[in-house]
């Protein structure tokens, strides 16, 4: 696996794929910079060695057409303010007025170029508009988890343009040895907490892990489809119907496997999704119809606790509860004191998959574990066991 400790970069331009689709407010200010920060390493490597970095990026989805909204020139400032270097901006990402920008770029100097969306060439994968963007610079370096789980222009194709030199950004390949860390090389006992409203959208991670875990805690509104299958009663609950057959066959391949399934015994039910709603804690299988369960239960936390205090290495996908209302997210806050003590005791914990990464974010659980993912469906993608074309055209 090349990465980009493995080249010197002095006198040379750098073509960096970053991820800097990020959030803006209604006067263009960036609210979230986390993803330019988790950039800011490969970019100083570049300059530290004496050469310049050529940085390239999506943001939003401006369907192949210019758009103003959509200009990273509003995130300028903010890159600069991170990187603590001047970052000057080009409007084009392709052609003459690109090619001139670099061209006068020196040893030490950043360059953002324009959304690359802007093309819609980029996101069909275009060849010819590859080669143009690789005449950008003398080394492709990929950084953009986020978007590596996409056969674009600028994170797949272009690589085929530097056949010696590409490797990995400093992210990227931190983000493949913690997944690596989870799904092969992990010090057991390996758990796996999957959360989240549905069976349907985890059903192949679950599939896939299940070679590699020795416990798999189920969480959020997925229990109720787990315990209606098992001939429980769950009242108003989110439940998938037509996913049952589905949970109790999840749970006899574990079975099989030897992998321990830890379901929720008691919830936090309401009688409204409301932050408002009357509350009282019923066993999982036994929910009043017209309640709901949104949060786990006491005896549960203890259940989960014990078992993520026994892990060492631990993948947190999906909340454990509705943690977007105060209500409903002690479960959640409690898993993240749960794996914050297992990661001081030694244990490997990678966080990833939108909610989770929101969550872990919201309670301020963000350093307190080992890892936490920049890439939503690229982390999914991984966990479900696929080659993200990103990444196969950098091992390529």
């Amino acid at each position: 696996m090349k990465v980009i400790n493995d080249f010197n970069f002095e006198n040379k331009k750098a073509l960096i794929r970053v991820d800097f689709n990020v959030p803006l407010d209604n006067d263009f200010n960036v609210t979230d910079a986390t993803r330019i920060e988790a950039a800011k390493p490969t970019i100083i490597k570049v300059l530290e060695d004496g050469g310049s970095a050529v940085l390239m990026s999506h943001m939003g989805r401006p369907k192949g057409t210019r758009n103003a909204d959509m200009s990273l020139k509003h995130i300028c400032d903010k890159v600069s303010e991170v990187i603590g270097v001047a970052v000057k901006f080009v409007d084009d990402c392709v052609g003459e007025t690109a090619e001139k920008a670099v061209a006068e770029l020196k040893s030490g100097e950043i360059l953002l170029l324009e959304n690359l969306r802007f093309y819609s060439e980029e996101t069909s994968g275009d060849v010819a508009f590859a080669e143009q963007l690789s005449k950008l610079g003398d080394i492709y370096v990929n950084d953009a988890f986020g978007t590596a789980h996409r056969a674009h222009a600028s994170t797949t194709v272009v690589a085929q343009f530097f056949p010696e030199n590409k490797c990995f950004g400093l992210l990227l390949a931190k983000e493949i040895e913690s997944i690596e860390k989870v799904m092969q090389t992990g010090e057991k006992p390996v758990l796996a907490i999957l959360g989240g409203a549905k069976v349907s959208s985890k059903i192949t991670i679950i599939e896939n892990i299940l070679d590699k875990v020795d416990h798999l805690i189920v969480g959020g509104g997925m229990t109720y489809t787990f315990v209606k299958a098992q001939g429980g009663k769950v009242g108003d609950s989110i439940c998938e119907d037509d996913k049952m057959e589905l949970a109790l066959e999840i749970l006899k391949q574990a079975k099989a496997k030897g992998v321990e399934v830890h379901i929720p015994v008691d919830v936090l039910a309401a009688d409204d999704f409301s932050n408002d709603a009357n509350t009282q804690i019923v066993d999982s299988d036994k929910i009043p119809d017209g309640w709901q369960g949104l949060d786990a239960g006491p005896k549960t936390l203890e259940i989960f606790k014990e078992v993520i205090l026994k892990s060492k290495t631990i993948l947190w996908n999906g909340p454990i509860g509705v943690f977007e209302m105060e209500s409903f997210a002690k479960g959640t806050i409690a898993l993240g004191n749960y794996i914050d003590a297992s990661t001081q005791n030694g244990a490997f914990s990678l966080v990833g998959g939108g909610d989770s990464v929101a969550a872990v974010k919201q309670f301020g659980f963000q350093d307190k574990v080992s890892y936490v993912s920049t890439g939503g469906g690229a982390m999914l993608e991984s966990l479900e066991g696929k080659t993200l074309p990103g990444i196969a055209a950098i091992l390529a």
